[in-house]
């Protein structure tokens, strides 16, 4: 079984289909088919009523020396349900229907035949019309009275309502709109325009803010020395050292040199300077060299010598 629902089958390379010969079969075979009845029909021997959609195990076959336009037009053999009467019945492709030949008779069908007596009225009509021009010209002064009085009509109608009708509301609203909308307009423009305008200024404030610097000389006279700076060199095995003994005093003075006055305007600011010049005293060691350490005993007597040197 297997075997069986393989798709794809082998075929040899000196495979050729024209060896094969033909099946022989009749020429006119009838088939068996599944179908459903295509209209409500009678049987004529029971008086049976066949219901269209019921299901039945038909007989199919080619009508022989019968086509419409190339296409093959087929029979079919059914049995009634209560007495097993033959019933046939072919297809009709030029309506898109089913005729049926013998064993019933078709249900009436009004629809059907509605349109079938308009379909031929309609045909009659275009015949006439191409084969008699005077009909042809009849019927186009018709069509053109109708348009004249359909648009007579229209005509008194809007007078009609022209005369019932005291105010074009029409006119009041597109005036009333316009104006709205133009009032709309300026207002809308003008809000992007104060936007544009409050961004920019917003952007440059958030970004940074420009200082301006302003350097005040003041003369001499106002400017007051700061004490000055002594300093001690030691000069020992041709090295100079400069130590600073009062660094407490010159941050006072570079303090008090640079005073910057800032405004009330957050981006101008101005800064005032002092000019002064620092007093440096430089003071050398003596050239000799300590021994040792002194003894308490021994400063003693050079402080008290040194202040007696300068009683004197």
């Amino acid at each position: 079984m297997s075997e069986r629902k393989v798709l794809n089958k082998y075929y040899p390379p000196d495979f050729d289909p024209s060896k094969i010969p033909r099946m022989k079969l009749a020429r006119n075979r009838q088939y068996t088919v599944r179908l459903m009845a295509p209209f409500n029909m009678r049987c004529e021997t029971c008086g049976e009523y066949i219901y269209k959609g019921k299901k039945f195990n038909a007989r199919k076959e080619d009508v022989e020396g019968d086509d419409y336009l190339g296409i093959r037009i087929y029979r079919f053999y059914i049995k009634c349900t209560r007495c097993l009467q033959e019933i046939s019945f072919k297809t009709d492709p030029k309506n898109t229907d089913y005729e049926i030949e013998a064993g019933a008779t078709r249900n009436f069908m009004a629809l059907k035949l509605a349109e079938e007596q308009a379909q031929r009225e309609e045909d009659e009509k275009k015949e006439e019309e191409a084969t008699n021009p005077m009909k042809l010209l009849e019927k186009r002064t018709q069509q053109s009275k109708q348009e004249l009085e359909l648009l007579e009509s229209l005509e008194e109608l809007k007078d009609l309502n022209r005369r019932q009708q005291t105010i074009d509301y029409d006119q009041m609203l597109e005036q009333y709109d316009t104006e709205a909308a133009r009032q709309r307009t300026l207002k809308e423009q003008e809000e992007e325009d104060e936007k544009y305008v409050k961004s920019i200024f917003n952007k440059k404030k958030l970004t940074g803010t420009v200082v301006e610097e302003e350097i005040v000389f003041l003369p001499d006279n106002e400017v007051s020395e700061p004490p000055s700076k002594i300093l001690k060199v030691d000069k020992t095995e041709g090295k100079n050292d400069i130590t600073s003994t009062d660094t407490s005093q010159s941050k006072s003075a570079l303090a008090d040199q640079t005073t910057s006055v800032w405004s009330s305007k957050p981006i101008v600011s101005s800064i005032n300077l002092k000019k002064s010049n620092l007093g440096v005293k430089i003071i050398p060691k003596s050239d000799k060299k300590s021994d040792g350490p002194k003894s308490g005993l021994s400063l003693l007597g050079t402080y008290s010598g040194s202040s007696s040197d300068d009683n004197e």
